[in-house]
């Protein structure tokens, strides 16, 4: 009985860790990237060497039985561990190359970062950048990325990193709509058709505004990406909220009201504790934070002079 056992391998853990958390073989199928056939053929060979069932079928899917449940349970300790030494790894390389992973969302990629990665890759061509488009956060504890840059005011607890800047938020609409100077928010919040972001993203403060001072009638539109509510605003359909950084950045917009202070953002770059002396995430955001900080008036409703192409500086160690 002892030689199934014995050649257990990594892939059956992995399989039955994926069955049980998908209830299914269609699910766990396109989790691991094979198709349907081979995960249940996989399943009934791995079921035969071990002499037992890890799987009960019924209608409503797969259920694992308690010897299933406990392989699926190490399975999960084992893909923790395997990612600790990994990202320990990492952390001892000595020079920076390879692959980093970096989520964000779309509206800092476009508006922000793409000039950032580019010169970046400019000078440190050994770094390959994969991003990974994201407005939820990504678990960097299992490597789902190695740097996240997102605006949160409360960053997680188990990442390490900085707050490069304030990402300031104005009230914009069409130039050919309004003369630039301030307007009665009063005024505009009785009479104007508004848009704004969707409930996935409810947390945002502007959103919050919108909906203790404006009429549901008057929020005319709703999109789930900052991206999406700045085209919406520049495309005429109602005013709206936007970071100053995209606002002041298309010429057909123009502010409506100066900055709210308390609609603001910190942009964070963020990292595990295991990856923050990785040469290639240290020089990252080293070069990062060292361009934001250079768009920093941009960025926080200082500037309204469009995108500061320059280089940055060279950088400082931290």
């Amino acid at each position: 009985m002892g030689e199934p056992f014995k050649n257990l391998a990594w892939d059956d853990f992995r399989l039955v860790k994926a069955i049980a958390e998908a209830r299914g073989l269609a699910g766990a199928a396109a989790d691991i990237g094979v198709n349907h056939s081979t995960i249940f053929r996989r399943l009934g060979q791995l079921e035969e060497a071990l002499g037992t069932k890890l799987f009960e079928r019924h209608r409503s899917g797969y259920a694992a039985t308690p010897a299933g449940e406990e392989m699926a349970a190490l399975a999960v300790r084992l893909d923790a561990d395997i990612t600790s030494f990994t990202r320990r790894l990492v952390g001892r390389e000595i020079a920076a190359s390879g692959e980093l992973r970096v989520t964000t969302n779309d509206s800092l990629l476009v508006h922000l970062l793409t000039p950032i990665f580019a010169r970046f890759r400019a000078q440190h061509p050994a770094v390959q950048l994969d991003v990974v488009l994201a407005n939820q956060a990504l678990n960097l504890s299992k490597r789902d990325a190695d740097v996240a840059i997102r605006a949160t005011d409360d960053p997680p607890e188990t990442l390490v990193g900085r707050r490069a800047a304030t990402i300031a938020w104005a009230l914009y609409g069409r130039r050919d709509e309004f003369d630039g100077s301030s307007l009665d928010l009063a005024t505009l919040t009785a009479t104007r058709n508004w848009v704004s972001l969707g409930e996935n993203l409810s947390h945002v403060k502007a959103v919050r505004f919108l909906r203790r001072e404006v009429s549901p009638e008057q929020i005319v539109y709703r999109v789930n990406t900052v991206l999406g509510l700045a085209e919406a605003v520049e495309a005429g359909i109602g005013i709206g909220h936007l970071p100053c950084f995209i606002g002041d950045g298309r010429a057909d917009l123009v502010r409506l009201a100066p900055p709210v202070a308390d609609f603001s953002a910190s942009l964070w770059l963020l990292t595990h504790p295991d990856l923050r002396q990785s040469p290639r995430v240290r020089v990252f955001l080293d070069f990062v934070s060292a361009a934001i900080a250079a768009r920093r008036p941009e960025i926080e409703g200082l500037s309204r002079h469009g995108r500061d192409t320059a280089d940055p500086a060279e950088t400082a160690q931290t």
